[in-house]
């Protein structure tokens, strides 16, 4: 069975009016036998708002002496952000930038034109044993930005708008939600927040964004006008201009991540780690890559080789 027929078997048959599509994630290969669960892209819905990408990690609890190791690779065209539930993971770059990624905290790395990072558990974590939950998401850029210059920003905890009453917490990640406005500048329209409900609490999602969704990370929800459950690792995806109400479970708490935007001003190419609106420019930066054209991460000395054999430059819309 291909990639996309596997797919097809995860939507459900029948949704309510304000759903456009529920999108279960499915396993992938990350490196050393770690897995993810891929929920974007997918074969039925490619993007919502310039999100194009979304993995989530774990949970995986990491015994002594493991831990994830993501060697220096590539990035085009989009901006990439690893938000952690649990763990630590230590961010290198080619621009020479070294931050450690903890839980609530955001790392906002642009690629523009090209960048190379790599990600991996810290020394002392490895001694103790962890624990490692969180998500991968990328951002494609609009294409007035795609080859802009590369740049990495970190934000704190305390840098992040907090939203919170009637049993609800929101931490605005990036961009714009409930009146609130995020420190992390981004080139497009769009909204990212983490949400923690109380058991039976409500959560409203307005429709001042045109595309919207929500990835259920712990928990249960459903929408207030229709009692199906939606249960953790599911993404829901609304339709346009209509109000939502969620409501978290009744027994247990809920945890869920907001995320959506404008649409992006066009289709995109993606191809492993690469993005752009020109399949052309995805074949030079595989070639640059190969032949060691994008600069070096740092005290780095390993790398992850382009994938081989070359699969298809897959087309977003």
């Amino acid at each position: 069975m291909n990639s996309d027929a596997q797919q097809e078997q995860f939507a459900r048959p029948s949704l309510p009016d304000a759903l456009d599509i529920v999108i279960a994630g499915r396993a992938r290969d990350l490196v050393g036998g770690f897995k993810v669960q891929r929920v974007l892209p997918y074969s039925q819905r490619r993007m919502v708002g310039p999100f194009i990408f979304l993995d989530q990690m774990g949970p995986e609890v990491l015994g002594i002496g493991i831990g994830l190791d993501v060697a220096p690779h590539p990035h085009i065209g989009l901006a990439t952000v690893t938000y952690l539930f649990q763990g630590e993971l230590l961010h290198r770059d080619s621009l020479g930038n070294v931050q450690m990624i903890r839980p609530g905290e955001v790392n906002w790395m642009t690629a523009g034109n090209g960048i190379a990072h790599s990600e991996r558990t810290p020394p002392e974590l490895r001694q103790t044993g962890s624990e490692l939950f969180g998500l991968q998401s990328w951002v494609a850029l609009p294409a007035r930005d795609e080859e802009c210059e590369p740049s990495f920003a970190h934000h704190g905890t305390e840098e992040l708008p907090i939203i919170e009453g009637e049993g609800k917490r929101v931490r605005l990640i990036a961009g714009s939600l409930y009146g609130a406005h995020s420190p992390v500048a981004t080139r497009s329209e769009l909204f990212y927040a983490d949400a923690a409900l109380e058991a039976g609490a409500r959560l409203h999602l307005p429709a001042e964004h045109e595309e919207r969704a929500v990835y259920v990370i712990a928990g249960s929800v459903e929408l207030t006008s229709d009692d199906n459950a939606f249960n953790a690792g599911e993404l829901l995806v609304f339709k346009p201009g209509e109000a939502i109400t969620l409501r978290a479970g009744t027994v247990s708490p809920a945890r869920l991540m907001l995320l959506g935007g404008a649409p992006l001003d066009g289709p995109r190419h993606i191809w492993w780690n690469f993005v752009s609106s020109s399949k052309g420019r995805i074949e030079q930066a595989k070639k640059d890559w190969q032949s060691n054209g994008f600069a070096p991460v740092p005290e780095e000395t390993e790398f992850i080789p382009l994938p081989e054999p070359w699969p298809v430059v897959a087309r977003t819309s």
